[in-house]
């Protein structure tokens, strides 16, 4: 699997996701960031219904799609003063393909489309800052830990498209 090839891009707001993308969601968000990531946190913590969420869908032969890659994009004021993206998540299997920087370009576009552009701040893992550095983000705080592991808040200022 490599970027870009023939996954289905959407950006669809809480009411939009049908039952079946909404677990489909909170699976693939348990996966990485409870078993994977050995990370007991409340995952469900109220904020999914004022988001949009950008999902990657891969066809399968069985016909039902399979959710490889997701964020959640918030409006200003629900995390930060500013939008941002939090939710970051790509398959396991799709490691290393380029799918999570196309994750990251839909997501940045779909939140300017939606509430103009503007600054998007986000809580990130520390180590991956340098990922988040290739699309624009610049580390705007000390460390801080949340729920056991080292985060670091970054903005990408609306102008640096």
């Amino acid at each position: 699997m490599t970027a870009s090839s023939g996954l289905q891009w959407s950006c669809l707001s809480f009411g939009e996701l049908s039952p079946q993308a909404l677990y489909a969601l909170l699976a693939l968000r348990s996966a990485v960031f409870v078993v994977e990531q050995n990370c007991v946190y409340q995952d469900v913590d109220g904020k999914d219904p004022q988001a949009l969420h950008v999902m990657g869908w891969h066809a399968s032969d069985t016909g039902s799609p399979t959710l490889l890659a997701s964020t959640r994009l918030l409006p200003p004021g629900a995390s930060f003063a500013e939008a941002s993206i939090g939710r970051v998540v790509t398959a396991p299997v799709t490691r290393g393909t380029g799918l999570g920087h196309e994750l990251m370009a839909k997501s940045i576009d779909c939140l300017f489309r939606q509430w103009g552009v503007q600054d998007i701040r986000i809580g990130a893992q520390s180590h991956l800052q340098g990922f988040y550095a290739r699309h624009g983000f610049v580390r705007d705080s000390d460390e801080y830990d949340e729920d056991g592991i080292p985060h670091v808040e970054m903005v990408r200022r609306g102008d640096s498209r």
